[in-house]
């Protein structure tokens, strides 16, 4: 199910992604579970997680314990 806001993303993200890319986070996943949703509903999490997930990679790194934003 999409997340209403980025309170309500699973405390593994919250706790570790700066609040930048929770926000980045939260607009993939939502993008990604409306527009797979039809098409693979039985892995539509998944998929969301996973683009999600690219879509912060794309504008952070990890360094040491912290996600850093990347240079323009």
């Amino acid at each position: 199910m999409p997340y209403a806001s980025t309170e309500d993303l699973p405390p593994s993200i919250r706790n570790h992604l700066p609040v930048h890319a929770q926000e980045i986070y939260l607009g993939a996943f939502n993008h990604a579970w409306i527009e797979y949703g039809e098409r693979e509903p039985a892995r539509v999490e998944e998929i969301a997680h996973r683009v999600a997930w690219a879509a912060v990679k794309r504008r952070y790194e990890k360094f040491g314990d912290r996600w850093i934003e990347r240079d323009s």
